[in-house]
């Protein structure tokens, strides 16, 4: 194709034009359609949720969307511009500083749903957990790789700390699904970073015993197990009323859904707009929509984790492959919690439930995993095709 038919020709030697000729084109086509259909579903769930909280906007919800959505986009765009050591740099300060404030929140953090997760800060509602968790990941990933050279830096042990750490912050609030999300990106990240496979079985072992042990420790974990298992059983009763209007709303959008603003059902939701917009855009748009849908985020964590795995430095494997499997983890808790296939969990939807630390949040992830996967010299391994292409 004629150079003069893209926005930048091949020759721009400017650092966005660098970039975007080194950016995966079809994961950053896929995110920005996904930011693209979570500000449209929000306009589509608004009203259902403003109604239930008395709202005098039905679009309250929507337009706070839309500007979460553009500064989530600014986010992605200007992280994923950076070098691999701008990205360790940056989840350093990242991980630290949520860190410091999850350590505040038991005495300057907002109380709801029975946890205290979130910091409010000139009207805006911070919830440091979101952030905590890809720059986790990255320096866990940081620290495998140190671990392997073999220079006497104990990699391995600090990585657990800093797991260690955010996971006892985590259930102070506490929230437990979140430390399940993180353990599961960190032990694949464990895994991927080569270690030997007694390793990986031993912490199978702990993780198994630590989820019992989360089921005897937590009420809430033991009642909505219960409640998943048996719905007759006594407990968590929300949980269940929950689940049966999501699991109508979706079976009522058929192939096709209802049509923009005539579904009924999604009403009956009370986090139409977070939790469950899956269930809402299903009802509204149907069942084509909802696997368009799931197979954009397939598109994303299958693609991501397939150039991860041909990049040729330890950490920018790691830490790329760990980010697309935190992000694929999220969004099959949400939407398996929905289809009643998993106990239910109160976790969003990426890019498309509504909330601004978790767009900003999700943008950091992909932008430090964009970052991560661009085309550099020496980045990739021989096997592919000219100039980064995959053969």
């Amino acid at each position: 194709m004629n150079p003069q038919h893209h926005a930048f020709a091949r020759s721009d030697r400017s650092r966005l034009g660098v970039w975007w000729w080194t950016t995966d084109h079809i994961l950053l086509g896929a995110t920005a359609i996904l930011i693209a259909i979570g500000v449209l579903l929000s306009f589509a769930n608004s009203p259902a949720a403003a109604e239930r909280l008395n709202l005098g906007d039905p679009f309250h919800f929507a337009v706070r969307q839309s500007i979460f959505a553009i500064g989530g986009a600014v986010v992605l765009l200007a992280v994923s511009m950076m070098t691999p050591k701008g990205v360790k740099r940056a989840a350093f300060f990242i991980y630290l500083a949520s860190i410091a404030v999850m350590i505040a929140l038991p005495l300057l953090g907002h109380h709801a749903k029975g946890a205290t997760r979130w910091l409010e800060v000139g009207g805006f509602t911070l919830q440091p957990s979101e952030f905590m968790k890809p720059a986790l990941i990255v320096l866990a990933a940081w620290m495998f790789s140190e671990g392997q050279k073999g220079e006497g830096v104990p990699g391995v042990s600090i990585a657990f700390v800093l797991y260690g750490l955010a996971v006892f912050l985590l259930l102070l609030q506490p929230d437990v699904g979140q430390t399940i999300l993180i353990t599961i990106a960190f032990g694949a990240a464990f895994f991927m970073a080569g270690v030997p496979f007694a390793w990986i079985i031993g912490l199978l072992v702990v993780a198994g015993i630590g989820g019992v042990g989360l089921y005897f420790a937590f009420d809430h974990v033991s009642s909505r197990v219960n409640s998943f298992l048996s719905h007759d059983h006594a407990g968590a009763q929300a949980d269940p009323n929950q689940i049966r209007h999501a699991l109508e709303a979706i079976a009522a959008g058929g192939w096709f859904g209802q049509g923009p603003g005539e579904a009924v059902l999604k009403r009956q939701l009370p986090d139409v707009h977070t939790d469950f917009a899956y269930a809402g855009g299903a009802e509204e748009f149907g069942l084509v929509f909802s696997l368009f849908l799931i197979g954009l985020f397939a598109v994303i964590v299958l693609r991501g984790l397939y150039k991860s795995m041909k990049l040729a430095d330890t950490f920018d494997q790691v830490a790329a492959g760990g980010l697309f499997v935190l992000m694929g983890q999220q969004v099959f808790i949400n939407i398996a919690m929905e289809l009643r296939l998993i106990p239910t969990k109160g976790m969003t939807l990426p890019f498309i439930s509504y909330g601004g630390s978790s767009m900003l949040a999700m943008g950091l992830t992909l932008g430090m995993a964009l970052a991560l996967t661009r085309k550099r010299p020496g980045a990739y391994t021989p096997t592919e095709g000219p100039n980064g292409a995959f053969a």
